[in-house]
């Protein structure tokens, strides 16, 4: 986040507050709104400001200033050198959220741009810190997403999404993975047996959609594709009701092509 941004980010943010009144005693909001035009006054300093500087600047007492400048360092949102304040790193902090924020905001529109396009929910999910964590889904009335009966956690062996997460996998990863989950039957169709597992994940080729047919839910067909940028272990699936499992495996296609040409920025 660049100067001029914190700047306007803070003008922003205390603009929405509003007023408590000049025969009111000042109340929670009006320090917050105080210390955010302290901020907004340091970025119109490149070279740091002295405490009487941003007072002025920001129209607050002396004494005030030195109260919420004290605050504010402590709290790493300004750091004081040679008696001039600056940003620090907690204000870094907040640019790093907010361009995360915004490449979310990228990826949920793109799973609802392929979502429309394949007439299905859309799910974004990754492989972390050993566990499926699902991060988004896309739906509709008329595209329900699949409901989370089982938790998707623990029940990888049966869905395209935590099939498609453990292919990516190496061997000892995904038999770690499988000692703290056991595969868990939860359909007819659902494969339970290790050792079969761990085959068809091990040969599963890097670059292909995974089918899935009704084995974590009755009903229901996915298929998920692999996202791989660098060490990232992620996918984007989609699921139809199994009335219409012959469009599967071209609607899968076509998303493996859309997947393909999304930024990689949105693999983090």
């Amino acid at each position: 986040m660049t100067v001029d941004q914190i700047a306007d980010a803070a003008r922003s943010i205390r603009g929405a507050g509003s007023p408590t009144g000049g025969t009111r005693e000042p109340t929670l909001i009006a320090s917050v709104q105080r210390a955010l035009r302290l901020l907004e006054a340091v970025g119109e300093y490149r070279e740091g400001a002295t405490a009487k500087q941003l007072a002025r600047a920001a129209g607050l007492p002396l004494g005030t200033t030195y109260h919420l400048l004290r605050t504010l360092t402590h709290e790493a949102y300004l750091c004081r050198v040679d008696g001039r304040f600056f940003y620090g790193a907690s204000v870094d902090g907040i640019g790093r959220d907010g361009g995360r924020q915004a490449e979310r905001a990228g990826l949920r529109d793109r799973m609802e741009q392929i979502g429309l396009e394949l007439g299905t929910a859309v799910y974004y999910a990754v492989y972390e810190d050993g566990e499926v964590r699902v991060v988004d889904v896309v739906d509709a009335p008329a595209r329900p997403a699949v409901t989370e009966w089982a938790d998707f956690k623990v029940t990888a062996n049966a869905h395209a999404v935590g099939q498609c997460l453990l292919s990516q996998l190496g061997e000892e990863d995904r038999q770690d993975h499988f000692s703290r989950h056991p595969p868990v039957g939860l359909t007819p169709s659902t494969v339970t047996d290790r050792t079969l597992l761990l085959r068809r994940l091990a040969a599963a080729e890097p670059s292909r959609p995974v089918l899935e047919r009704q084995q974590y839910a009755l009903g229901t067909v996915c298929a998920a594709v692999p996202i791989t940028v660098g060490s990232a272990v992620a996918t984007m699936a989609i699921s139809l009701p199994a009335a219409r499992d012959g469009e599967l495996p071209a609607k899968a296609e076509r998303l493996r092509s859309l997947v393909g040409a999304m930024s990689p920025s949105f693999v983090h």
